[in-house]
């Protein structure tokens, strides 16, 4: 079935997943030859950003430029959803003016109401919830480095966050086992371990939630970090760094991995802490491929999501109660 938006990673089947690295992958191509194939020729992407921003504005302002489009780029204190207007009111706005949305914000609920609401497709940028842009851009990336995404291991360590999540949930759609690490208190919660169980239960991947670091790496090919403190958490940066200690990805932890096994990171890094220098720049790093490949990725999201958009039609069903909401 068409998908519009992408809110979720539970949006997208193995299907979409699939169809959107294949665009990317062909993008990717084309641009290393000097071909801008102008897919989304005059299309308008709006970017709302709730939250700092480096790698995601970036990527899609440069993104949509290079399909032939153009970026609006909005922050927070012009617009003010549900504050200073309505998500209903901006969703109306935004649908009459651009071709589709990418939003980086706190609440995931603010993504799931544009959507609801407006008739142009939404990206979700990054939600304390959700960063489906990153995860995808992350196994798009991994893809590049093994033959066969099925039945490898990933090894995620320290907050179970959004990019946990995220991870959780699309590494089993694809067949990807994936271990995580976390203190017991910073666990990824209970309904994203349940989706995920779900997916692993479909695709036959295996899911590991564990307190032991070593225990996540010991058959990993690949190791996974994020920062330990996310934004609107810096008031618990002393505390995290205290217990997220143990969880540091560093040479003594890499060398309980097997040979080889590639290091990543989402960044930004706050090296020293959740990894080491001498782990992120070592020669099995690919950190700055998944920096890279979300501008590749995200091509791929918006050109997927256009084409499902056309083959939507302009409508999506409203109820009386969406003027309220």
């Amino acid at each position: 079935m068409p998908k519009r938006d992408l809110i979720s990673i539970n949006d997208f089947t193995r299907d979409h997943i699939l169809d959107v690295f294949q665009i990317s992958r062909d993008l990717k191509a084309r641009l290393g030859q000097g071909d801008f194939p102008r897919l989304l020729d005059n299309r308008v992407l709006a970017l709302i950003f709730e939250k700092p921003s480096l790698r995601t504005r970036v990527t899609f302002e440069v993104g949509i430029l290079q399909l032939g489009g153009h970026a609006v780029t909005m922050m927070s204190r012009e617009i003010g959803i549900g504050t200073r207007e309505s998500c209903y009111d901006v969703a109306h706005n935004l649908e009459r003016w651009v071709d589709m949305v990418a939003i980086r914000t706190y609440g995931q609920d603010i993504v799931e109401q544009l959507a609801r609401h407006a008739r142009i497709p939404i990206i979700n940028a990054l939600t304390d919830q959700e960063h489906p842009c990153q995860a995808l851009a992350d196994l798009f990336t991994l893809s590049e480095h093994f033959d066969d995404l099925n039945g490898l291991t990933l090894a995620y360590l320290g907050d179970g966050n959004n990019i946990c999540c995220s991870l959780l949930l699309l590494c089993p759609l694809l067949g990807i086992n994936i271990n995580v690490a976390c203190p017991p208190a910073y666990a990824p919660p209970p309904a994203c371990v349940e989706q995920a169980q779900r997916n692993a239960a479909a695709s036959g991947a295996r899911i590991l939630l564990t307190p032991h670091p070593v225990e996540a790496v010991r058959e990993a090919d690949a190791i996974y970090t994020d920062v330990w403190a996310s934004m609107g958490q810096e008031g618990e940066a002393d505390e995290r760094r205290r217990i997220f200690a143990p969880y540091q990805v560093n040479a003594a932890l890499v060398a309980q991995a097997p040979q080889g096994a590639r290091i990543m990171h989402d960044l930004p890094a706050h090296r020293g802490e959740e990894i080491t220098d001498d782990v992120i720049d070592s020669p099995h790093s690919i950190v700055f491929d998944q920096a890279e490949n979300r501008l590749h990725v995200q091509k791929g999201i918006m050109v997927f999501l256009a084409e499902q958009a056309a083959a939507l039609g302009p409508s999506r069903p409203r109820s009386d109660a969406d003027a309220t909401s």
